[in-house]
């Protein structure tokens, strides 16, 4: 079993990485990345030589090359002592035309020139645009270089980040003595009895803390970076997105470090260190006593997985309870009313578009007084009915149509034939043989069904409006972000992977005849 499992999770693993390589190959190399400024008013407002190289910039931001202007290989010779600031200002002004620099600048334009044509860039450069005798709007002299990123490193880059460990090394500048130390009484608490470790130097002020909301003890510590987005959810990783809480914010008392008292809605908990953050505001130097001053906020809704889940695990749940007793039913009488009303039932959900079923069943909800649309700001229980029963009602006919198949196939199996002529009666043969050995399939679904209420349904939280995770892939292809894309891409792809194993062991479990070890003869 253990070989078996490893064996299928290295297997899994590769799997992962070909689809998101797959996934890379076609949002880098097969798609036009001028898509990226369909829908973005500033490309459309933008001219000349601004709009070039906004769009260099944001090809940059999206992962498809590399991009260098001038002005920043200067600054990075300042940071490294080789000329002085004042050098830095005297060169960074290119003229009009290339042909009218001065010698000084001709110099460092040159040597940007060779050292980044050496290291395989396109050094790119726009005279001004002018219009009479004034430069045009947006047509200032621009000069930069540019290199496309190859997949393989590209690849390369994405799953080495995808897991971060924090570290007391991670702040820039001086932040006093680095170090992590541990409290028995957490100062957000107010002294109170609530063990936390707490990091100087660190991302993350709190790596551990704990308090009344489940799972109880949370860290962060490790954080998963599937991807940032760019336009869904501008500067945000894709985890966070789909992890962050929605809906108003919750208000309470807060005491920050500088022990001022405000009513806000600040999580303490998850600041993060932002460099010089706390001098570059009157309001942070009320507040912190240091540059950890980057907070979320606590809202009252759940989360996008939170929304999807908790509909998707309920229909689940409901298609279980009631698909396998009918698709039982079903079978036990075989061509009887009970059998012919199920396969209507079934030809019935097969038969018609989802998108039709759903809006017949939110037209039935809206007459019956039923909640047809999600609010976060007024949630009621509710609201959950009609989006858990347009879920699950294609499962159960799924349940009943497969079901009733299997069972009906062992019934007229030859075991079955010997075990009545053997004097087992039926309702021996149905228990110990008929159903345990049709259940076996069903069980394997098992985990894909509760992992996939994670992905949420995309048909049914649009129609709903839900603020769930199934709309988030689909936001992210029409908007072209290319880090949700693929972060969504690799979530679905794992929680695959993990509903496969599961649904192996699962089976095993069930039937003993099922072994995963191989024994030499």
């Amino acid at each position: 079993m253990g070989k078996y499992l490893l064996r299928r999770i290295l297997h899994g693993l590769v799997s992962i990485v070909i689809v998101v390589g797959i996934v890379m190959v076609l949002i880098y190399s097969l798609m036009d990345k001028q898509l990226i400024f369909a829908q973005d008013p500033t490309y459309t407002n933008l001219g000349n030589n601004a709009k070039t190289v906004y769009q260099y910039r944001r090809w940059k931001e999206f992962g498809y090359l590399d991009y260098v202007p001038y002005t920043e290989y200067l600054q990075a010779l300042v940071s490294s002592g080789e000329i002085s600031d004042a050098k830095r200002t005297e060169v960074a002004a290119i003229e009009k035309k290339s042909s009218e620099d001065p010698k000084a600048v001709k110099e460092y334009v040159q040597k940007f020139t060779q050292y980044y044509e050496s290291k395989g860039y396109t050094v790119k450069r726009l005279a001004a645009v002018m219009s009479g005798r004034k430069v045009a709007p947006g047509g200032a002299q621009q000069l930069f270089a540019f290199k496309n990123k190859p997949l393989l490193g590209r690849m390369l880059k994405y799953f080495a980040g995808l897991i971060e460990v924090d570290n007391i090394h991670y702040a820039q500048g001086d932040v006093g003595k680095r170090g992590l130390s541990f409290t028995l009484h957490d100062p957000v608490y107010g002294g109170k009895f609530s063990p936390a470790i707490v990091g100087n130097g660190t991302r993350h002020k709190y790596l551990l803390y704990c308090n009344s909301k489940f799972p109880f003890v949370h860290q962060n510590l490790v954080t998963i970076n599937l991807g940032k987005s760019y336009s869904v959810n501008q500067g945000v990783d894709v985890f966070q997105t789909m992890n962050a809480s929605q809906g108003s914010y919750v208000r309470s008392e807060i005491t920050y470090p500088t022990s001022l008292t405000e009513i806000s809605a600040d999580d303490l908990h998850s600041a993060v260190y932002i460099q010089g953050s706390r001098e570059a505001s009157a309001v942070n130097i009320a507040r912190f006593s240091d540059d950890y001053t980057g907070v979320i906020t606590v809202k009252s809704g759940l989360s996008k997985i939170g929304y999807s889940f908790v509909i998707g695990i309920i229909a689940t749940l409901m298609a279980y309870f009631l698909g396998i007793p009918l698709g039982i039913w079903m079978a036990q009488k075989k061509d009887k009313l009970v059998d012919k009303i199920g396969t209507v039932y079934i030809v019935f959900i097969i038969a018609v578009p989802s998108l039709a079923y759903i809006f017949l069943f939110k037209a039935i909800g809206y007459n019956l007084g039923l909640p047809t649309t999600f609010d976060m700001e007024h949630a009621t229980k509710l609201m959950y009915v009609l989006p858990i029963v347009s879920l699950a009602l294609p499962s159960i006919a799924n349940l009943m149509m497969w079901l009733r198949r299997y069972m009906i196939d062992q019934m007229n199996s030859d075991y079955v034939k010997f075990a009545r002529s053997g004097g087992l009666s039926e309702r021996e043969i149905f228990t110990n043989h008929i159903l345990k050995n049709s259940i076996i399939p069903i069980v394997h679904g098992i985990p894909a069904s509760i992992l996939g209420a994670m992905v949420g349904a995309i048909i049914t939280e649009r129609v709903y409006v839900v603020p769930g995770a199934g709309n988030l892939l689909t936001k992210a292809i029409n908007f072209y972000d290319n880090g949700v894309i693929v972060g969504v891409t690799l979530f679905y792809a794992c929680l695959s992977v993990v509903s496969i194993i599961l649904g192996d062991i699962l089976m095993s479990m069930v039937d003993p005849r099922i072994s995963f070890t191989s024994k030499a003869r």
